[in-house]
């Protein structure tokens, strides 16, 4: 899926899912990732995955 196509079944901003997707994203908004795991019929889980930034 491009990310055209999932601008246009989201209504999310071109920066908000360019910052998902290139995994940049300092903050994710519940109701972006609610938007984005109900386009794709996943759970959050599947979308975020936890990692130790100290080590």
């Amino acid at each position: 899926m491009k990310i055209s196509d999932v601008l246009r079944e989201t209504g999310l901003s071109r920066n908000t899912v360019t910052l998902m997707y290139k995994e940049t994203a300092q903050k994710i908004d519940v109701e972006a990732l609610d938007k984005l795991c109900r386009l794709f019929e996943c759970a959050v889980a599947d979308m975020l995955e936890f990692t130790d930034a100290e080590g």
